[in-house]
Parts: structure tokens; C-alpha cells; sequence
């Protein structure tokens, strides 16, 4: 159902090679880069992750409740891209780890403090 999701920087330079780094981990790369903006995924037709500078001109901060949810596969796979997130310069926002049955997550805000995480189902 989601097309793409979008996430506000206020340095694109610094974070298109955070999630240049990131989504190399994943297997996912560049799909397009416009004057203000780099998209990430698999492929169009699929969701996008999309890293830009606010249309409006005005700063980007993380939205208070939002939250991106990246699906990595497996715990493990969970636990290594929370790593990777964190060596790249996020912030920790809750260490991997099983969060109910059947559910897995490591939660963490990117440089320009938008928050996101890695899951696992089953």
C-alpha cells in the first residue's frame, strides 16, 4: 500500500552516504537522484524510501510519532543493520530485541533525527 515515504535532511550531502551505506547492507541502492533529493529501493514499482530537503524551504525535524519501519528479514539481520545504523552515526532508540511474539526490532534516529527501525516478523 505505501508508494514511498519521505524524510527530511538538512544536509543531503551527509545523509544520502548514511543511507548510501545503510541500504548497501540491505542489498538496495540509488534508484533516483533529483536537486534536492535521493530515492532508495528495490525498484519503482516498489516502496521507496526517499531521503530530501523540505519542499517548503524551511528546516527538517523529525516528526514527533513518526517512524519508519524497514523490513530486514531476521533477527540477525535486525541486529546487524541496528549495528550498521549506529556506526554510521545514529542515535540508539531501543537495542534489538524481541518486542512481543513474533516481532523483533532495533529502533534508531538517523543524523538529522528522524526515527526509524529495523523489524522481523515470525
Amino acid at each position: 500500500m505505501i508508494a514511498y515515504v519521505t524524510l527530511g535532511t538538512n544536509d543531503l550531502e551527509r545523509a544520502a552516504a548514511f543511507y548510501d551505506a545503510l541500504f548497501a547492507e540491505m542489498g538496495v541502492g540509488r534508484l533516483m537522484a533529483e536537486e534536492g533529493m535521493v530515492g532508495y529501493g528495490t525498484g519503482m514499482d516498489q516502496p521507496l524510501v526517499v531521503v530530501g530537503s523540505p519542499y517548503d524551504g524551511n528546516a527538517a525535524t523529525g516528526g514527533n510519532g513518526v517512524m519508519v519501519a524497514l523490513q530486514a528479514g531476521s533477527p540477525e539481520a535486525v541486529a546487524r543493520l541496528h549495528a550498521k545504523a549506529l556506526e554510521l552515526g545514529a542515535a540508539d532508540e531501543g537495542a534489538p530485541g524481541p518486542r512481543g511474539e513474533g516481532f523483533h526490532a532495533g529502533y534508531f534516529r538517523d543524523p538529522d533525527g528522524n526515527k526509524l527501525n529495523f523489524v522481523a516478523y515470525g
